[in-house]
């Protein structure tokens, strides 16, 4: 399925995990998923029926994004415990820890080669890290918020970094510098990933658009503005032809890159979509949300057991030009009984990370100033003994007849 698209139907879905799910990702043998939660839990779906799902216990705390190695013997997982587990998906679910961030760790992507890692963390760095030796290699150090995602280039020559500070950098990884920054988004960058071959890049955001940009040319060369909420995440088809978003609208859209247009709206999750990705072959596609379910879909040959919904966009625009349809999902039940928005929690962390920094400056401030004071006071009572010592010493001076 290189060309075009069948239609999208729902085939199954999972449910297991307590809390929204974070990330979700494809075994390459196409028998497993791979899901994790803000319940802490990494989750392995087996695609068999009659297959028991495993529950990975390990994080201690939420788990932020989880991807198979392109071998599928390993899964990589990032927690806000500050560390990244590498787990072999089996029964046993036996995992190693790599510890180097001081803050939460929000993405973990292995290279196309499976030798090596990049995570993206909270402490506005990201890491580089060899999956077999499981050793740190080095930091990359530009970014001045909250990295929210890092993903190699298909040749593993490049990483695309994406962060609260409205960036989207490029790095070269071998001379472990910055080659370029983006900084076209309106809001938070919350997503972004490479085109398979590798010219592009695409960036999901909160200020609810999607843009794909040319690395060659450091040009803009599509806008999308098809969704009614904050973008979460978002997959390129294994033809580079489509691309997939996730939304806090309830929505999945599948845009057709080739004519720059939106191709379908699914609809299916109970609130905010935060995840999505294609498979390895492009015949199915994964999603999670804050309703607790995986949703698994398909391509025509699929058999649903029940159909998801699905909208059809009209043919009317060419290339690049950019879509102003959208279209706004009523208030689940969910939303009106008063769950926080994924978009205004981020914001919200984002505050209160603002508020520690300005706490520390204040303190350290107040510790400058004291220091003032105290000097000051040395000062003036140095000049008050001078005083005291001049004058003493007047009668002395004095002419005697």
């Amino acid at each position: 399925m290189t060309s075009a698209l069948d239609d999208p139907t729902l085939e199954r879905h999972f449910k297991g995990h307590r809390d929204t799910i974070t990330s979700v990702d494809f075994n390459c043998n196409m028998k497993q998923i791979a899901t994790g939660s803000m319940d802490s839990c990494l989750m392995i779906w087996n695609l068999k029926p009659q297959m028991r799902a495993y529950r990975f216990v390990g994080h201690k705390d939420a788990v932020t994004s989880v991807q198979f190695s392109p071998s599928g013997h390993l899964v990589a997982s990032a927690s806000r415990d500050k560390t990244v587990r590498l787990w072999v998906p089996s029964v046993k679910g036996e995992s190693t820890a790599f510890r180097a961030h001081t803050g939460t760790v929000r993405s973990v992507s292995f290279s196309g080669d499976g030798q090596t890692l990049v995570t993206a963390s909270d402490d506005k760095t990201l890491k580089v890290w060899t999956v077999h030796r499981q050793k740190f290699l080095f930091s990359l150090n530009q970014h001045i918020n909250w990295v929210r995602c890092a993903k190699f280039s298909p040749d593993g020559r490049l990483i695309v970094s994406a962060s609260d500070d409205k960036s989207i950098k490029i790095w070269d990884k071998t001379s472990q510098e910055c080659i370029h920054s983006f900084y076209e988004h309106g809001g938070y960058v919350n997503y972004a990933d490479f085109h398979p071959s590798g010219t592009c890049i695409a960036a999901a955001c909160t200020d609810n658009t999607v843009k794909v940009w040319d690395i060659r040319t450091n040009k803009l060369l599509q806008h999308y503005q098809v969704h009614s909420g904050v973008v979460n995440g978002l997959s390129f088809h294994p033809s580079g032809n489509y691309l997939i978003t996730a939304s806090n609208d309830s929505t999945m859209k599948i845009l057709d890159l080739l004519e720059g247009r939106l191709l379908y709206t699914l609809h299916g999750h109970q609130g905010p979509v935060t995840c999505v990705t294609f498979s390895r072959t492009g015949d199915y596609f994964a999603s999670g949300g804050s309703d607790e379910q995986v949703r698994l879909g398909g391509f025509g040959s699929v058999t649903p057991s029940r159909p998801t919904q699905t909208s059809r966009a009209p043919r009317a625009r060419p290339p690049t030009v950019e879509l102003t349809r959208t279209e706004p999902q009523p208030q689940t039940q969910t939303q009106r009984e008063g769950m926080v928005p994924a978009g205004l929690a981020s914001t919200l962390e984002h505050i209160v990370a603002q508020l520690d920094v300005l706490t520390q400056t204040v303190a350290i401030l107040e510790q400058r100033l004291t220091l003032t004071e105290d000097k000051l006071k040395e000062c003036i009572d140095n000049q008050h003994q001078i005083n005291l010592q001049l004058h003493r010493r007047e009668p002395d001076l004095q002419p005697r007849d």
